[in-house]
Protein backbone atom coordinates (compact mmCIF):
# COMPACT_ATOMS: atom_id res chain seq x y z
CA UNK A 1 0.00 0.00 0.00
CA UNK A 2 1.67 2.77 -1.30
CA UNK A 3 -0.10 5.38 1.79
CA UNK A 4 1.87 3.23 4.40
CA UNK A 5 5.98 4.58 2.66
CA UNK A 6 7.73 7.12 4.67
CA UNK A 7 10.78 8.97 3.72
CA UNK A 8 12.75 8.38 6.66
CA UNK A 9 12.83 12.01 8.47
CA UNK A 10 10.89 13.43 5.87
CA UNK A 11 7.36 12.82 4.41
CA UNK A 12 4.93 10.07 4.31
CA UNK A 13 2.83 9.40 0.93
CA UNK A 14 -0.50 9.49 2.90
CA UNK A 15 0.37 13.32 3.62
CA UNK A 16 -0.98 13.96 -0.02
CA UNK A 17 -3.54 10.36 -0.06
CA UNK A 18 -5.95 11.76 -3.01
CA UNK A 19 -3.95 13.56 -5.06
CA UNK A 20 -4.66 11.66 -7.84
CA UNK A 21 -7.95 13.85 -8.42
CA UNK A 22 -6.22 16.95 -8.03
CA UNK A 23 -6.82 19.96 -10.83
CA UNK A 24 -3.86 19.73 -12.82
CA UNK A 25 -1.83 23.32 -12.70
CA UNK A 26 0.04 22.05 -15.77
CA UNK A 27 1.92 19.98 -18.11
CA UNK A 28 5.94 19.83 -18.90
CA UNK A 29 8.49 17.99 -20.59
CA UNK A 30 11.22 17.13 -17.76
CA UNK A 31 14.03 16.14 -20.10
CA UNK A 32 12.94 12.50 -21.36
CA UNK A 33 9.86 12.11 -19.12
CA UNK A 34 6.18 13.91 -19.24
CA UNK A 35 5.13 15.41 -16.22
CA UNK A 36 1.76 16.81 -15.33
CA UNK A 37 1.56 19.04 -12.20
CA UNK A 38 -1.80 18.92 -10.04
CA UNK A 39 -2.44 20.92 -6.87
CA UNK A 40 -4.64 20.67 -4.18
CA UNK A 41 -7.47 22.84 -3.75
CA UNK A 42 -5.81 25.20 -1.38
CA UNK A 43 -3.33 25.82 -3.58
CA UNK A 44 -5.61 26.13 -6.62
CA UNK A 45 -7.38 28.52 -5.06
CA UNK A 46 -4.12 30.69 -4.16
CA UNK A 47 -2.98 30.69 -8.12
CA UNK A 48 -6.76 31.70 -8.84
CA UNK A 49 -5.83 35.02 -6.38
CA UNK A 50 -2.65 35.58 -8.31
CA UNK A 51 -0.49 33.73 -6.03
CA UNK A 52 2.75 33.59 -6.75
CA UNK A 53 3.27 36.53 -9.46
CA UNK A 54 1.72 38.80 -6.96
CA UNK A 55 4.27 38.75 -4.90
CA UNK A 56 2.52 36.66 -2.45
CA UNK A 57 3.01 33.52 -0.85
CA UNK A 58 0.90 30.30 -0.93
CA UNK A 59 -0.54 29.61 2.44
CA UNK A 60 0.24 27.05 4.51
CA UNK A 61 -1.33 23.40 3.74
CA UNK A 62 -1.07 24.39 -0.29
CA UNK A 63 0.20 21.04 -1.86
CA UNK A 64 1.27 19.97 -5.18
CA UNK A 65 2.12 16.54 -6.67
CA UNK A 66 4.41 15.95 -9.81
CA UNK A 67 3.56 12.53 -11.73
CA UNK A 68 6.35 11.71 -14.28
CA UNK A 69 5.94 9.04 -16.90
CA UNK A 70 8.08 7.67 -19.76
CA UNK A 71 6.83 8.48 -23.60
CA UNK A 72 5.59 6.17 -25.48
CA UNK A 73 4.08 6.43 -29.44
CA UNK A 74 0.28 6.01 -29.67
CA UNK A 75 0.06 3.15 -31.18
CA UNK A 76 -3.36 4.48 -33.03
CA UNK A 77 -2.00 7.81 -33.94
CA UNK A 78 1.88 7.43 -34.60
CA UNK A 79 2.20 11.23 -34.96
CA UNK A 80 1.06 11.61 -30.97
CA UNK A 81 3.45 10.85 -27.93
CA UNK A 82 2.09 10.04 -24.90
CA UNK A 83 2.86 8.98 -21.49
CA UNK A 84 3.70 5.42 -20.83
CA UNK A 85 4.54 3.59 -17.50
CA UNK A 86 4.80 5.75 -14.44
CA UNK A 87 8.44 6.81 -13.65
CA UNK A 88 7.86 9.05 -9.90
CA UNK A 89 5.96 11.26 -8.15
CA UNK A 90 7.17 14.20 -6.44
CA UNK A 91 5.84 15.69 -3.87
CA UNK A 92 5.86 19.65 -2.43
CA UNK A 93 3.77 20.54 0.82
CA UNK A 94 3.68 24.71 2.82
CA UNK A 95 4.29 24.30 6.36
CA UNK A 96 6.07 26.94 6.87
CA UNK A 97 6.68 25.95 10.98
CA UNK A 98 7.54 22.39 10.01
CA UNK A 99 9.61 23.12 7.56
CA UNK A 100 11.19 26.79 8.45
CA UNK A 101 14.62 26.07 7.11
CA UNK A 102 13.27 25.21 3.80
CA UNK A 103 11.52 28.57 2.85
CA UNK A 104 8.38 26.94 4.23
CA UNK A 105 8.25 23.85 2.11
CA UNK A 106 8.69 20.08 2.54
CA UNK A 107 9.11 18.26 -0.63
CA UNK A 108 9.47 13.85 -1.39
CA UNK A 109 10.22 11.67 -4.20
CA UNK A 110 8.65 8.45 -4.74
CA UNK A 111 9.90 5.89 -7.20
CA UNK A 112 7.83 3.82 -9.21
CA UNK A 113 8.70 0.38 -10.57
CA UNK A 114 5.93 -1.03 -13.40
CA UNK A 115 7.04 -4.26 -13.05
CA UNK A 116 5.60 -4.75 -9.39
CA UNK A 117 3.88 -1.78 -9.42
CA UNK A 118 4.57 -0.32 -6.71
CA UNK A 119 6.20 2.86 -5.33
CA UNK A 120 9.64 3.17 -2.99
CA UNK A 121 11.03 6.22 -1.29
CA UNK A 122 13.59 8.18 -3.34
CA UNK A 123 17.44 7.68 -2.40
CA UNK A 124 20.34 9.82 -2.67
CA UNK A 125 21.07 7.95 -6.02
CA UNK A 126 18.03 9.50 -7.56
CA UNK A 127 17.73 13.15 -9.85
CA UNK A 128 16.77 14.31 -7.26
CA UNK A 129 18.76 13.08 -4.71
CA UNK A 130 16.24 12.02 -1.94
CA UNK A 131 18.32 12.27 1.42
CA UNK A 132 16.39 11.27 5.03
CA UNK A 133 14.77 14.69 5.25
CA UNK A 134 12.11 16.42 3.44
CA UNK A 135 14.61 19.32 1.36
CA UNK A 136 14.93 17.16 -2.01
CA UNK A 137 13.94 19.80 -4.17
CA UNK A 138 14.95 22.50 -1.87
CA UNK A 139 18.90 22.50 -4.47
CA UNK A 140 16.51 23.22 -7.45
CA UNK A 141 13.68 25.27 -5.93
CA UNK A 142 16.05 27.44 -5.20
CA UNK A 143 16.14 29.69 -8.00
CA UNK A 144 12.64 30.74 -7.56
CA UNK A 145 12.46 32.18 -4.01
CA UNK A 146 11.13 34.95 -4.87
CA UNK A 147 7.68 32.89 -6.34
CA UNK A 148 7.80 31.46 -3.08
CA UNK A 149 10.53 27.77 -4.42
CA UNK A 150 7.08 27.64 -7.11
CA UNK A 151 8.21 27.25 -10.73
CA UNK A 152 5.04 25.97 -12.48
CA UNK A 153 2.49 29.32 -13.51
CA UNK A 154 -1.64 28.89 -13.73
CA UNK A 155 -2.11 28.54 -17.16
CA UNK A 156 -5.15 30.12 -18.82
CA UNK A 157 -8.63 27.75 -18.57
Amino acid sequence: DKYTLKVPGGLAFSEFRGYEAWQVVSVSQDGPLFAAILANPVMIEAYRAGVPANGKPFPDGSKMAKIHWNPKKLETFPAATVPGTQHDVDFMVKDSKRFADSGGWGWAAFNYSAASRTFSPGTTADAPPQGNDAKCGLGCHTIVKARDYVFTDYGSR
